[in-house]
């Protein structure tokens, strides 16, 4: 049995081996890399999905560190009422003053893009001291790979099902990132688990930062992607590379281009990689992949200006 008492600090945060994610997740290095640049220790929530099932199958635990399962909807309450009892007991005289923790809420895409969305749109309003981690794997893998509002346009899931009729999920996605920066956060960053340096950089920026912060991590899902496990690394990049996935951060109100991408390859690159896409590889489909290529262009095109990297 653990000793936390026994353990560093290093020790303490993060996944611990014996984990049950499938081969090729992202999630599991997402996450060890973002809290290995926590200098102090993290007290974290979690929205049920992906992650919470395959951490905490009870009775057993992957976290190393303090760790609070929420519901699906109010990971970003739950940390924010971590938050200001933390604060009330400083200000109280019960916790040493150099006592200091980071406070982190986790979910995946359904529990942050849709379902969580309130509760985390009013956490950052609040301006708690937290971090925000959306895991994206763009569908509710954990309750049978549905639709969600980070669904790609054309992606096949059970609930936008590909076929004669309608050919996968037919809007476009929801651009979260976008949203939170226009909360005027300290941070907000979009990163992929495919550039780990990028990623841990992030981390470590908004972790040193105080106020409200939001990341938004690209992690593949082998078994929703329909994608070979080994490849969910080269996966990760090429979403960048396509520009599908672009990666920037926002520190109060400043725009940062993070990964400039000189050749940006066609979507088709990154459709030919997941089952999820093969429909629209077809000829048939030949005039919707256009018309996902042209919002890809123009969605660069718009983050380009914000930068300041010009066209």
């Amino acid at each position: 049995m653990l000793n936390l008492k026994q353990l560093s600090l290093q020790e303490k945060k993060g996944l611990a081996g014996g984990h049950r994610a499938c081969s090729g997740c992202g999630f599991p290095q997402a996450i060890n890399m973002i809290f290995g640049q926590s200098t102090v220790p993290v007290v974290t929530t979690c929205a049920t999905g992906c992650m919470e099932i395959a951490t905490t199958i009870y009775p057993f635990t992957a976290w190393r560190g303090n760790f609070m399962h929420s519901a699906f909807e109010n990971a970003a309450a739950t940390i924010s009422g971590i938050e200001t009892a933390y604060r009330s007991l400083k200000k109280q005289g019960r916790l040493p003053g150099d006592d200091k923790m980071n406070f982190v809420a986790i979910g995946g895409d359904g529990g942050t893009y849709d379902i969580g969305f309130q509760a985390l749109s009013g956490a950052m309003e609040r301006r708690h001291n937290i971090l925000y981690i959306c895991y994206n794997n763009e569908a509710y893998m954990n309750t049978g790979v549905q639709r969600s509002s980070a669904t790609p346009k054309g992606g096949h899931t059970t609930t936008s099902p590909a076929g004669k009729v309608v050919p996968g999920k037919v809007q476009f996605p929801k651009d979260l990132t976008h949203i939170l920066a226009a909360h005027d956060l300290a941070y907000a960053g979009q990163a992929s688990v495919g550039y780990h340096l990028d990623l841990m950089r992030k981390a470590d920026k908004a972790f040193s930062l105080a106020g409200p912060k939001f990341m938004n991590v690209y992690t593949p899902c082998r078994l929703g992607w329909g994608s070979d496990p080994s490849q969910s690394m080269e996966i990760a990049r090429l979403a960048v590379e396509t520009c599908l996935w672009p990666l920037y951060e926002v520190v109060d109100g400043e725009w940062k281009l993070t990964r400039k991408i000189r050749e940006k390859k066609p979507v088709t690159d990154f459709y030919k990689t997941q089952t999820r896409f093969r429909h629209l590889l077809k000829p048939e489909n030949e005039e919707l992949v256009k018309e996902i290529q042209a919002e890809v262009d123009k969605r660069w095109h718009r983050l380009l200006l914000r930068c300041g990297e010009g066209a």
